[in-house]
């Protein structure tokens, strides 16, 4: 099992959990930017009359773009040696204009290519990140790198929080999402400085993204992650469409109610992180994944069989399951701080992240499919194969570092 790194006079800094407050609020307004489109697709839907697969594409898109500019980023090291603070602000600012720009475009396609610049961008604004807080944090650092992700976690939620007051309208989402990304860029380019715990630097290298996947306890670190992967953001994506589905089908609930649920199943993750990073300090990573994901393989089980229920019966399970469905996510980064050499940490943080969301493209374009074949009582189902596949993994990881 992991354990805690002995706590020293640097570890008490008091200016890191100011820097734990600035880089969690960042995430939050950075990374709002994600579903803007997904939480306007109605007015989407009937702007440019889109199909299921077509509003799935809306999110799937910037997957797609976070994917490619993750890419780019472990194949020429630049987390490893480009300076963070510039790296993050320039991404984030870059983000925000691509996102507005969806303001501008005329038709489907071309809202693709805002998406995935989006996307594109943000890649430097997630991975980045936890590499930065763990400059300022080791004792506790699973609860450090928890609480970013779960500010992120909740940041992606707001697109809904925001709809419930102004409804599905596209300017007022996309230009709230788009200036919280420029209040991101300002908070982290004027207030951030690295910790006393920086990580190696080195000079660039084309073979370090291939030096990170031979290296056994990251690849095994990596593995775990992909298979939470594989359920987070198919769940994230249509949770929203299963619940109006559900309302519709049992005659419960307004639009509102639907958002509003919608909104607490993703934020619910973000104390979902918080509290998987201070349990994960005290019992171990490994542990503390091993419970998340078979908490959430067993509501991705059961959530279906509820269907025909209304949906504010539906909701406590859809929030539970939110909760545990990202609990694990900022361990499995946390875990690859601690087991990849540390010249490679950026690159391997860069890498795990890419590798998720190319995993991602396909679960989230599974589940229309599965509704149109089984209906959606049936079509969750299929996600608890990541957690099987994580969990297997981590107790791969667990023996080497027992070892």
């Amino acid at each position: 099992m992991s354990e805690s790194l002995p706590e020293n006079t640097e570890d008490r800094d008091p200016a890191r959990w100011r820097i734990l407050f600035l880089l969690s609020l960042a995430e939050l307004l950075g990374m709002a930017l994600w579903f803007t489109a997904s939480a306007a697709s109605p007015t989407l839907q009937a702007l440019w009359g889109l199909s299921p697969l077509q509003t799935g594409w809306l999110t799937t898109i910037v997957q797609f773009g976070f994917v490619a500019g993750t890419l780019v980023a472990a194949i020429l090291n630049l987390a490893d040696i480009v300076p963070s603070r510039g790296y993050f602000t320039l991404s984030v600012l870059l983000a925000a204009i691509a996102n507005a720009l969806l303001l501008s475009v005329s038709g489907f396609t071309a809202a693709l290519v805002m998406r995935f610049l989006t996307g594109f961008f943000l890649a430097g604004v997630y991975p980045p990140a936890m590499k930065m807080i763990a400059t300022w944090f080791r004792s506790a650092r699973g609860l450090a790198i928890g609480t970013v992700v779960g500010a992120l976690t909740f940041g992606k939620a707001t697109p809904w929080l925001v709809s419930v007051f102004i409804g599905n309208d596209l300017t007022g989402i996309v230009l709230v999402a788009s200036g919280g990304a420029v209040v991101a860029a300002l908070l982290v380019g004027l207030g951030y400085r690295d910790g006393p715990f920086p990580f190696e630097r080195r000079p660039f290298e084309w073979r370090l993204a291939a030096d990170v996947l031979r290296h056994p306890p990251t690849r095994l670190a990596v593995a775990g992650y992909l298979g939470h992967m594989w359920e987070l953001y198919a769940m994230w994506t249509w949770i929203p469409a299963f619940l109006t589905a559900a309302a519709l089908r049992s005659g419960s609930g307004s639009g509102d109610a639907v958002n509003l649920i919608a909104f607490g199943t993703i934020a619910a993750g973000g104390a979902g992180c918080v509290w998987g990073g201070w349990l994960a300090d005290r019992i171990g990573r490994e542990r503390l994944v091993t419970i998340s994901l078979i908490a959430s393989g067993a509501c991705s089980l059961t959530i279906g069989l509820l269907f025909g229920a209304g949906i504010w019966l539906i909701a406590p399970l859809a929030w539970i399951w939110g909760f545990f469905v990202v609990a694990d996510s900022a361990q499995f980064s946390a875990l690859v701080t601690e087991v990849a050499p540390a010249h490679s940490v950026g690159t391997a943080l860069t890498l795990q992240t890419s590798l998720g969301f190319l995993l991602t493209m396909v679960s989230i374009q599974l589940i229309p499919l599965l509704v149109d074949a089984v209906g959606w009582i049936w079509s969750f189902q299929i996600l608890v194969l990541g957690p099987l596949f994580g969990i297997g993994a981590i107790r791969r990881l667990t023996r080497i570092r027992m070892q």
